[in-house]
């Protein structure tokens, strides 16, 4: 087993908790304090600052601090590689359902071979 988490394990798991979700919400308006990120949150400034290392560890931001003020902006690589992945999928699903789509097309045009054939899907009615 991998003991290695990858990028994009850690990108989904930041972004699996609401409050994370929120952070980086606000923060893809703009760069913002963790105070600011904190506000709308009810939680302390400490879980704050903990979810803020979690969202830099999967690299989605990036944080600085001058003085006391530690300002925290969105790192828009390791989202980039998230949609890319969900894009990746959502294409392979489609293409598999048009092709469902156009069998199940195929299969209605073609002449039935008799009413009262069920093909196996329903139990015979005596």
């Amino acid at each position: 087993m991998v003991d290695q988490m990858t990028d994009l394990d850690r990108v989904f798991q930041a972004l699996a908790d609401p409050g994370r979700r929120l952070m980086v919400e606000r923060l893809s308006r703009g760069s913002a304090s963790v105070s600011e990120l904190a506000k709308p949150l009810a939680m302390s400034l400490a879980a704050v600052l903990q979810h803020v290392q979690v969202l830099e560890a999967s690299g989605l931001i990036r944080s600085q601090k001058v003085g006391r003020t530690r300002t925290c902006s969105i790192d828009p690589v390791a989202l980039r590689s998230a949609e890319s992945w969900l894009s990746e999928r959502r294409s392979l699903w489609e293409r598999r359902l048009d092709r469902l789509g156009d069998y199940l097309a195929d299969a209605s045009d073609s002449p039935s071979r008799g009413s009262d054939q069920n093909h196996g899907w329903l139990p015979e009615e005596k």
